[in-house]
């Protein structure tokens, strides 16, 4: 009776573990069918171990299972444990030979990966992965061997004992850095089905006044939830955050979608989806908006690509986004093209596992070259590695910024590097600025090359910019915006052994509103120009030419000391000075308007002005909007105050009249401007002064 019992018994736990293998295998099939595989791996781990070593085809569909879930979420070492069994117990699919390869590769182990490579090419003679995968066998050892210029540093700032990955640069100086992570500040409590970690936030992180990166926070705004956001990047204007968000259901597979929030003030906007598509069961991540603000980059695996995840683009329009365009080749091949972004001068940084390279997702650099066309390089050991590599952002022109990587992390999790390439780079920085103001945000500066360069460039919040230049060219440079008149600069960059930056200046005159002449000197009690002041006249000649459909009144003022009459008289005399220069040196005379104001129209204090005096020497206390009557002048106590406050009242300055000059609207009258002018002085006189 007892041997029965024992018998029974030892056939009931057989039945019971083979049910429960069943199961677990069954829970594991759901969650693998709706993209949970962190779930699914545990599952299919379960029923592995539940199933007898003698029931070899079994063992054999569980661990290769097991394989592909730990490869889809970057468990290298399990998933190359869990392919070696499933060719233990001989399974049928031959792809086993290919993704164990491909997972040896990322482990660095390139002579075992040859191996496998070589064992599948038996079964598919032509796959490109497989002889993609060779030739990396072989590239890979070299680069390690030789390490290019790039310098790579992990940013214990950045980072945390999670995921940390995609870094994003942002700021005028490149001084904030948004990042996404799955660290414990994240948004929720539940753990990814994916990923077996928790859903990933968008971070946050800013340079103090030091330019000391400061501990990574949570971005301010309403993009987080208790989704997954990740990959994302800026518009060239600082105003639009496009990313990539996941969410959850449990019965459906996910798929990545594209989503963008707008900045207000220092926090981000509730955001909204892009609709790219009308496709529902198509995946858009990993965003990246090229330099002129034109075209949305993305990654997805919709159908018509190459294979795998590839890069598309379609263009941002106001009503939404044009139709999609896959890049093709060279770009996206039959592996993973993933996680695009731009440097400045528009090559694409990409990373992928389908070219020939060290191991996972390896950065490439794609760029148009004059003769060859379209080039992809693989940017090599160190910023590669056996590991996956992705996720770069660039400090402004310069060839230095971040990137994540999982190396050397045991659980395959990305962190945050940091890398430079040494590099001589020739570059312009300029400011447009309104002329005795302040930064002009909203200017635009055509930049033209004689090697055929043809650009419009934006400017940042500061009213600046900066380009990368060519050895060998000339350029020109020409500052406008709207309500005011166009500057134009030209430099010629020469051939030099180490970088060097160019600086210009911008500042545009307004339309509006007389404008100063700085450093316009006559002849003590004179009408007579000093040779000091050729200079300044010579620069209001180029701003003739550089804006022939203007004209001008030229205007000489005083200050209150002596005779109005002879006051007014003087200073008529030294704007027909200015005019007559001007006339010598070929500008029309018609577009000219000579008029003496004398004391009658004293300096009104601008708020750029008011902060000068405030801080000079010696400091003077005004406000914006006096103006510099006698009076005025008169109520300050200090003799040196009331000097400075003279000397702005000593000045020439110029005026817009008309901008049609030469065209066939409003033509040009010179007697009309006279009668005009002479009204104006007139009027000017009869208020005592001020300007209303």
């Amino acid at each position: 009776m007892l041997k029965r019992a024992m018998v029974l018994m030892l056939v009931a736990f057989f039945v019971c573990a083979c049910s429960n293998e069943g199961i677990a295998f069954k829970k594991a099939e759901q969650s693998y069918a709706i993209g949970e595989y962190y779930t699914a791996s545990i599952h299919y781990k379960k029923s592995y171990s539940r199933t007898p070593p003698k029931d070899k085809a079994k063992r054999a569909v569980r661990a290769f299972k097991m394989g592909e879930c730990y490869r889809r979420i970057g468990y290298t070492q399990k998933a190359m444990a869990a392919y070696a069994n499933a060719v233990r117990y001989h399974v049928e699919d031959s792809t086993v030979y290919l993704h164990l390869a491909r997972q040896q590769l990322k482990a660095g182990q390139y002579k075992q990966a040859a191996q496998n490579f070589n064992q599948y090419l038996e079964f598919d003679p032509g796959n490109e992965l497989a002889r993609s995968g060779l030739i990396s066998c072989e590239l890979g050892p070299q680069w390690k061997a030789k390490p290019n210029q790039y310098k790579v540093k992990k940013e214990a700032i950045f980072n945390s004992r999670r995921s940390d990955y995609s870094p994003m640069l942002v700021g005028d100086d490149a001084d904030q850095l948004v990042l996404s992570s799955t660290r414990k500040e994240a948004t929720g409590d539940d753990i990814s089905g994916i990923t077996g970690l928790k859903f990933g936030d968008l971070f946050f992180s800013r340079k103090n006044e030091q330019g000391k990166w400061q501990p990574v926070d949570v971005i301010e705004g309403e993009v987080n939830t208790e989704y997954d956001e990740g990959a994302s990047c800026l518009s060239p204007d600082g105003k639009t955050m496009y990313f990539t968000r996941c969410s959850s259901d449990p019965d459906y597979p996910r798929y990545a979608e594209i989503w963008k929030s707008q900045r207000s003030d220092a926090s981000w906007s509730k955001p909204t989806k892009c609709d790219i598509s009308r496709d529902t069961l198509t995946s858009f991540a990993h965003p990246a908006v090229s330099p002129d603000g034109q075209w949305l980059y993305f990654v997805s695996d919709s159908p018509g690509g190459e294979g795998g995840l590839d890069i598309w683009r379609t263009r941002i329009l106001d009503s939404g986004f044009g139709g999609m365009e896959n890049l093709g080749r060279p770009i996206n091949t039959a592996g993973d093209e993933m996680f695009p972004s731009f440097r400045p001068n528009g090559d694409l940084y990409f990373s992928s596992d389908g070219h020939p390279g060290m191991g996972g997702l390896d950065i490439f650099r794609a760029y148009e070259d004059s003769i060859r066309g379209l080039i992809v390089e693989n940017q090599q050991f160190p910023l590669n590695s056996p590991m996956d590599d992705f996720g770069m952002t660039f400090e402004g022109v310069h060839h230095r910024g971040y990137f994540c990587s999982s190396r050397n992390d045991g659980k395959g999790w990305e962190h945050i590097f940091s890398f430079e390439c040494p590099e001589i780079l020739q570059t312009v920085t300029g400011w447009v600025y309104e002329k005795d103001g302040y930064e002009l945000p909203a200017a635009l500066v055509y930049m033209v090359g004689n090697d055929g360069t043809n650009l419009k460039l934006s400017v940042k919040g500061d009213g600046s910019f900066t380009q990368v230049l060519k050895p060998g060219v000339d350029y020109v440079f020409l500052g406008t915006c709207k309500g005011y008149l166009n500057v134009k600069n030209e430099i010629r960059v020469e051939e030099s052994e180490e970088s060097e930056e160019y600086t210009l200046q911008f500042p545009l005159p307004p339309i509006n509103v007389p404008v100063l002449i700085d450093n316009i000197f006559y002849e003590f009690d004179r009408a007579d120009l000093t040779p000091e002041s050729t200079e300044a006249l010579d620069k209001l000649v180029a701003m003739m030419n550089e804006n022939p459909n203007i004209t001008i009144e030229l205007s000489a003022h005083c200050d209150y000391r002596g005779n109005d009459a002879y006051n007014q008289r003087l200073s008529q005399r030294r704007a027909e000075s200015v005019v007559r220069y001007l006339i010598q040196h070929d500008v029309a005379k018609d577009r000219l308007t000579a008029v003496g104001y004398g004391e009658s129209r004293p300096k009104v204090i601008t708020k750029k002005l008011a902060e000068t005096l405030m801080a000079g020497t010696p400091k003077v206390e005004v406000k914006e909007n006096d103006t510099l009557t006698e009076s005025y002048i008169l109520s300050f106590k200090d003799n040196d105050a009331q000097e400075v406050l003279n000397a702005l009242n000593r000045r020439t300055e110029f005026r817009v009249l008309r901008t049609t000059y030469g065209t066939t609207l409003n033509e040009y009258k010179p007697e009309e401007e006279e009668k005009k002018a002479a009204a104006r002085k007139h009027d000017d006189e009869e208020e005592d002064g001020f300007i209303f």
